[in-house]
């Protein structure tokens, strides 16, 4: 008896490309196609480094996807927010009551129209959203009280509030977390424990790894450039100028060193981390790349990764970092902790303190046998624990458990 294919929406409403978008494609190239049908439903057509598109990619991989265009808010719904906010500037909490009320009118309840009527349409069973709860409160409202099952896939360590955790009770039959520590935030927030399962993000152990000659020509870096780096967005979240403020100390501290740091992304935060870089007087030492489609080729240059942010889930760009053999420096939040085990697969430093930070780059700086001890345990680590296969047989597994039942877990 042949088994059906279940029939899966994934909602991705975000706008750039990121490791969640990354974990998701990894995904997407594996899962068994003959248990599951899906269909991507995304709000941009968000593009990576040399102007490939998501569409692109999902096409080139035989995914079939739905876009449905965004429209900004009128005139006079935006000069009735800020008139709103003003009367209460007085009170953040209000403040963010009247965006919340503005952004669920203009955007979460129309959406959420979209989505169900997509659900109903085509006879989706499963809706799949490829965020945190916070960022998909559509997809619960457009799959409340249907014979739809939902499933969150957590990327990221979640803002929570109380009606965000009583949505996802009530609405959600499962809720993937990509590290234990994201599932304990979200335990800690009050989602039900049943509901709550890891599978940790994992990447390709197998894949031909490049070893970071060419690229250190290329940038026309000698071996005895000390490279720190950095792979991601240029947001405020990734805090880049935590860690341009530690190579300033280090800098100082070390006026003999000979070192560049490359900032491989791209993000709202160039301009201001440029001039921060021209401030501390090493602007000549700072190589923004822009994103680039082979950050492997990019990651492998460096002596150093550094991971300076104020919250992750369980981040890819350190287990490739961790395979490929670069020192991990990072901050002791959610997710990046959970990979390093500190002095022994990599440093870890409290979040912000850019003293602590300085003191981990000065280390490795001068420290190989330090690296080598560190390089050679977290590269078998990631071997050892952390291949694709276990989180694409993982996420199938829950795929292919849940039904539509509403749930009394509020």
């Amino acid at each position: 008896m042949t088994q059906q294919r279940r029939k899966i929406l994934l909602l991705d409403n975000g706008k750039e490309w990121g490791g969640g978008t990354n974990s998701m494609l990894e995904l997407l190239k594996r899962i068994d196609r003959q248990r599951f049908d899906i269909t991507c439903c995304f709000y941009y057509n968000y593009a990576r480094g040399e102007g490939e598109t998501i569409e692109q990619v999902l096409n080139g991989i035989g995914i079939p996807v739905i876009f449905l265009p965004q429209t900004g808010q009128p005139l006079w719904a935006k000069i009735s927010k800020e008139t709103a906010r003003a009367f209460v500037f007085f009170s953040r909490s209000m403040r963010k009551k009247v965006a919340e009320v503005i952004d669920k009118q203009w955007r979460i309840n129309p959406n959420a129209k979209r989505i169900r009527d997509l659900l109903q349409r085509d006879g989706y069973q499963i809706l799949y959203m490829n965020n945190q709860p916070g960022s998909n409160m559509e997809g619960y409202l457009a799959a409340f009280d249907l014979e739809v099952a939902v499933v969150q896939h957590c990327r990221i360590e979640p803002v929570m509030t109380e009606q965000i955790t009583q949505t996802v009770n009530q609405t959600a039959q499962a809720v993937i977390a990509v590290s234990h520590g994201v599932e304990r935030v979200l335990i800690q927030n009050g989602v039900h424990k049943s509901l709550c399962t890891t599978v940790s993000n994992a990447i390709d152990i197998h894949q031909p790894l490049p070893d970071g000659k060419a690229m250190r020509e290329e940038l026309e870096l000698d071996e005895n450039t000390f490279v720190f780096g950095s792979i991601g967005s240029l947001i405020p979240r990734k805090s880049c100028h935590h860690t341009l403020e530690a190579l300033h100390r280090f800098h100082q501290q070390h006026p003999e060193a000979k070192w560049k740091f490359l900032l491989v992304g791209e993000g709202p935060d160039r301009d201001k981390l440029q001039q921060q870089a021209n401030g501390y007087g090493f602007a000549d030492r700072v190589i923004f790349t822009g994103f680039r489609n082979n950050p492997l080729d990019y990651l492998a240059a460096f002596d150093a990764f550094i991971l300076a942010s104020k919250s992750e889930g369980l981040p890819r760009v350190v287990l490739e970092s961790m395979l490929l053999r670069t020192v991990v420096i990072g901050s002791n939040v959610t997710g990046t902790e959970e990979l390093i085990d500190s002095g022994r697969t990599g440093l870890l430093y409290p979040y912000g303190d850019v003293l602590a930070l300085a003191a981990h780059l000065q280390a490795v700086w001068q420290d190989s046998a330090l690296r080598d001890v560190l390089t050679q345990q977290a590269h078998q680590r990631v071997i050892d624990n952390y291949a694709i296969e276990h989180y694409v047989a993982g996420v199938e597994n829950v795929l292919g458990a849940v039904k539509p039942n509403r749930n009394n877990h509020v």
